[in-house]
């Protein structure tokens, strides 16, 4: 059964932080490229980064470049959102999604272009 499940979610502060987990499990681990991305319930889905499945490159949004981490653990399944310095307007169900390539611009905020996606885990920042 292949799943993906997000948690490290929470309230803080303007200024705190917070890491992300996300584990999954029944499919190849290592041949995907992993996503987050998040979403503020009636609002559009926004990509926030990606790192990809074997040299680990990384790519984020402008708006968390700097204060936002992503990295990726191929022996235990896990990846990972550090996000420090976050900001009210960083509040929002964070997804971890899993795609087998690097998915055009055009798709990339669009959930049903991605083979697997998670349940979701909600971060709150306040002011």
């Amino acid at each position: 059964q292949v799943q993906l499940m997000e948690s490290g979610g929470g309230s803080v502060q303007t200024g705190g932080s917070l890491r992300l987990s996300c584990v999954a499990s029944g499919f190849t681990f290592s041949s995907y490229r992993f996503y987050w991305l998040r979403q503020v319930p009636g609002k559009d889905i926004e990509w926030v980064s990606t790192i990809a499945e074997v040299s680990f490159t990384t790519l984020y949004a402008d708006s968390v470049r700097g204060r936002f981490t992503i990295s990726r653990d191929n022996a235990n399944n896990m990846v990972y959102l550090q996000m420090n310095n976050l900001r009210p307007e960083d509040t929002a169900i964070y997804y971890c999604a899993a795609h087998s390539s690097l998915l055009p611009t055009r798709y990339i905020n669009d959930r049903t272009h991605y083979k697997y996606w998670g349940q979701g885990t909600q971060v709150t920042v306040s002011s």
